[in-house]
């Protein structure tokens, strides 16, 4: 069985919403992806700014990286996308989950948009279904359905490691929230069990982190760690 290449992976932590955002690399050439990336917004002043994706921008300069995907693992209700933003000065595609036109359509009547709305998921360059698979630049990535929080869930398999969105937080941290419209708990049930049947090594790197109990923050796992933490759980449920 051939071992997957390990992917180098960069953590940019957003303290204002909690996000991780990912610079991830291909080991054998200089191209690269970003995941989750955030577009702050000082909601008392209505105003928004760039401080989270010019960090990201830098980093990717200073090392002569060439970006070719801004990948979202699911519609964001916590912050704004800067991946628009990041596209206009460094290029590269903007993919999402096919799921979002589901996204789309609701909240466009929940919030009354007029026909300049569209629905039909062409602001994004690529539109991911399950399994689909793409490049960063030799490096090998697999899209995932892993519905449960939003109906356009995906989790990104790149070489050893996950990205899994908001499917699931540090081992101490749970999953997420299944309130939002489209939110499933069955299936989000369903995708995290998805996830675990990966190897134990595999590396998990998740969206949000809120420090639970008071510790530093912190944004990689992997499937051991949170099995691990399944069964403590379960024995003190039984127990």
């Amino acid at each position: 069985m051939n071992t997957p290449a390990k992917p180098d992976v960069t953590g940019f932590f957003d303290k204002s919403t909690n996000t991780i955002s990912y610079v991830v690399k291909d080991p054998a050439s200089p191209s690269c992806a970003i995941i989750d990336s955030v577009m702050d917004i000082n909601y008392s002043a209505g105003r928004i700014h760039y401080q989270s994706a010019d960090r990201i921008i830098s980093y990717i300069k200073e090392n002569n990286l060439i970006l070719e995907w801004i990948i979202e693992t699911h519609a964001h209700a916590d912050h704004l996308s800067a991946a628009p933003y990041i596209q206009d000065r460094l290029g590269g595609e903007i993919g999402i989950g096919s799921q979002i036109t589901v996204i789309q359509k609701t909240f466009g009547s929940i919030f009354a948009e007029g026909s300049e709305f569209q629905t039909d998921g062409s602001q994004f360059d690529r539109l991911f279904h399950d399994n689909d698979t793409y490049y960063i630049g030799s490096l090998p990535a697999r899209v995932i359905s892993t519905p449960g929080h939003t109906p356009a869930c995906m989790s990104h398999v790149i070489g050893d490691a996950i990205f899994v969105g908001d499917t699931i937080f540090m081992p101490d941290g749970g999953t997420a929230r299944v309130d939002f419209p489209g939110g499933n708990a069955n299936e989000l049930f369903t995708s995290i069990q998805k996830i675990l049947a990966y190897p134990d090594d595999t590396r998990l790197f998740v969206c949000h982190d809120y420090g639970p109990n008071g510790r530093d923050f912190a944004w990689q796992t992997s499937v051991r760690d949170q099995k691990k933490h399944s069964i403590h759980v379960n024995d003190q449920i039984t127990g």
